[in-house]
């Protein structure tokens, strides 16, 4: 894993200035790479390249970046792994003899782009990846990005100058960065706890869409007002629709079986590295299955890792260790307090370089620093949700059509009596329920999101809206801001599915998994230095997945059938099964408790009338009736308060 930018200016290019503007750049983001740094300048063509270094394949200076191909035409730095390239190699060496400087995955994709051309070579990358590829014959700058968005990059005209990198604080480094906050994206943001793409905080910087690459012709007549759209090397809907059309056609245990091979085929090639390799494990489905196919590869305890609270309801780490001990794995856990929160959360928004609000960001950063103190690579059970239907949402799904045959009036009327009893009443019934059936925690609260959806939505589109809302009308909150338009809206929802819970999946992959799961890990992680690599999102899987019927994966009210069936041959049924918890953390009795101050001092009403961004009255309403308990406000207040956090730090 690395870190890469750079930047193209067309006049007043000096190349001393731009290799120390470069370095300047490069340095804001050595966390990604601390191993080695490289500078690459081309005076003439005014384009400056930087990159950090972390060595997980090819620790030795023939894996150095920028790398030049053998040819001298192109120059790549390049962020992630590509899993395949020994088997690229092989193929490249039947159609052209040539020695290898070393064994590194950036000179196979260089070759690649060489011999095969830039988008043959994306399409036949079996990887995560971020790319920066300087064309000295054509002057041409390519910037691609995995097919799920793995890897970050963002990039932008700021001043003439086109800027572009893995983090935005390396772009903030360049004298020519405005950063003019863009008001209109925090509706986005308090909507979804996170800015989809391709909006970035900024005006003017975008992050590139997963599965795209943007193509600059740079020279003296280059206008950013006419700067060409990013093109789709490789499109989810295209997979979705080919495997909707030709769906997986054996019987059950011939379905086990070839998810058990294909899991086992790329989490062999994911477990490739020079470096100690571990996982994240939490105990379930999904991270149980990564960890147990790992060892069943391996001569060796594989090391895992764990988060744990002490807190009833949020604690999965006992889980996490009955599953390590069935295993036999090298296990390490961490049990989480207010104090541990308190010291991560000032660092929050640095690390993520623009608002990003989901709480679980402090216990990912947690199992991030701990596994680093013993590995240098860790796998993760992430997206096992969005492609085996796992998430909550799906079962709400999966009741819709029977739901959706009610009278609208009286749904209405159900979400409005429920809401009326209110979620602090409801958690009171939940916890004396409890004490006889194990529930997942926050019931009360997740009661009262779904009467907002009875009262709300008529369709099923409606209802995905709705869920993945935090509020629904964001300018309440807002002064002087007009919620945009995002792919969700626009154009979202022009395939049509057969079934809610499909359509529900195919829109977590396109949305929430890039733009909260994923960024969410990459940042926790590389801020210590971690390589995280997610064996689900292979394409092989992913194709394999969509092509399963929906009956293999949600079967009997149940979850998740056919990864379960899988597991299940490694680990004993008894220690996977229970309520699904999730990787959060207590945040909204925090909120009331060991936060309150650290709180109270972002929520300040002088404070956000002198920054002028939020409805101080709607802020503190909100606050307020949380301390109360009249209302479990954790989620848009943490919304709240990350923007404050993030926006502290720009001063």
């Amino acid at each position: 894993m690395c870190g890469l930018t750079g930047f193209w200016q067309a006049k007043n290019f000096s190349a001393d200035t731009a290799s120390a503007v470069a370095e300047r750049m490069a340095d804001r983001i050595a966390h990604r790479g601390p191993d080695d740094n490289g500078i690459w300048v081309d005076e003439n063509s005014g384009i400056a390249l930087a990159h950090r270094r972390l060595a997980i394949v090819d620790l030795s200076p023939a894996g150095h970046q920028p790398m030049v191909s053998s040819s001298g035409r192109y120059v790549l730095v390049f962020n992630g792994e590509i899993y395949n390239h020994l088997s690229l190699r092989a193929e490249l060496e039947k159609i052209t003899s040539r020695y290898w400087r070393g064994h590194s995955d950036t000179e196979t994709l260089l070759s690649g782009f060489e011999i095969w051309g830039i988008e043959a070579t994306l399409q036949k990358t079996v990887g995560m990846f971020a790319i920066a590829l300087w064309d000295r014959q054509e002057k041409t700058l390519t910037l691609a990005r995995d097919r799920m968005g793995e890897k970050p990059l963002y990039y932008g005209f700021q001043n003439s100058t086109f800027l572009f990198g893995s983090e935005l604080k390396a772009l903030k480094a360049h004298p020519d960065f405005v950063g003019e906050i863009n008001r209109d994206v925090i509706c986005l943001y308090l909507r979804h706890c996170y800015i989809p793409a391709p909006y970035s905080i900024y005006r003017g910087i975008h992050k590139l869409l997963p599965g795209s690459y943007l193509q600059l012709l740079l020279n003296q007549d280059f206008n950013p007002l006419t700067m060409p759209t990013p093109k789709a090397y490789w499109r989810l809907e295209d997979v979705v629709a080919r495997g909707l059309a030709q769906p997986f056609a054996g019987s059950d245990m011939e379905a086990i079986a070839a998810l058990d091979a294909q899991l086992k085929q790329s989490i062999g090639l994911q477990m490739m590295a020079d470096v100690p390799l571990g996982a994240f494990l939490s105990g379930g489905i999904d991270s149980s299955t990564i960890v147990a196919l790992m060892q069943a590869q391996s001569n060796r305890p594989v090391k895992t890792f764990s988060i744990g609270f002490s807190e009833a309801g949020y604690n999965e780490a006992e889980y996490a260790q009955a599953v390590a001990a069935h295993l036999k794995t090298d296990h390490t856990e961490l049990y989480v307090s207010p104090a541990d929160s308190m010291q991560v959360i000032p660092k929050l928004g640095s690390m993520y370089d623009e608002p990003f609000a989901d709480s679980s960001q402090i216990p990912t950063f947690l199992v991030a620093q701990m596994a680093r103190e013993h590995v240098t690579v860790s796998l993760s059970g992430d997206a096992g949700d969005e492609l085996f239907c796992g998430y909550n949402r799906y079962i709400l799904a999966d009741q819709w059509d029977k739901v959706s045959k009610v009278p609208f009036g009286m749904r209405q009327a159900t979400g409005r009596l429920i809401s009326k009893i209110g979620p602090a009443a409801w958690e009171g019934i939940f916890q004396q329920i409890g004490k006889v059936v194990a529930l997942p925690a926050n019931m009360g609260q997740k009661l009262d999101k779904l009467a907002i959806r009875l009262e709300s939505a008529d369709r099923v589109e409606d209802l995905y809206y709705s869920l993945i809302s935090e509020i629904k009308h964001p300018e309440q909150a807002l002064i002087n801001a007009k919620e945009p338009l995002t792919w969700l809206v626009k154009s979202g929802l022009n395939m049509s599915f057969s079934d809610a819970k499909l359509h529900m999946m195919y829109l977590d992959g396109m949305t929430y998994l890039p733009g909260d799961i994923l960024t969410k890990v990459d940042r926790a992680a590389m801020a210590v230095s971690l390589e995280t690599r997610v064996p689900f999102l292979d394409q092989n899987i992913i194709e394999l997945a969509w092509s399963l019927p929906l009956s293999m994966k949600f079967r009997d009210g149940q979850t998740k059938w056919l990864l379960r069936q899988v597991l299940y041959q490694y680990v004993p049924k008894q220690l996977i099964e229970r309520p699904k918890t999730g990787f959060g953390i207590p945040l909204g009795e925090w909120l009331r408790g060991p936060l309150r101050s650290w709180a109270e001092g972002l929520l300040n009403e002088n404070r956000l009338q002198q920054e002028g961004f939020f409805n101080v009255s709607f802020v503190r309403e909100l606050w307020q009736e949380h301390l109360s308990g009249k209302r479990n406000g954790q989620v848009l207040l943490w919304n709240i308060l990350m923007f404050q956090a993030w926006l502290e730090g720009e001063h």
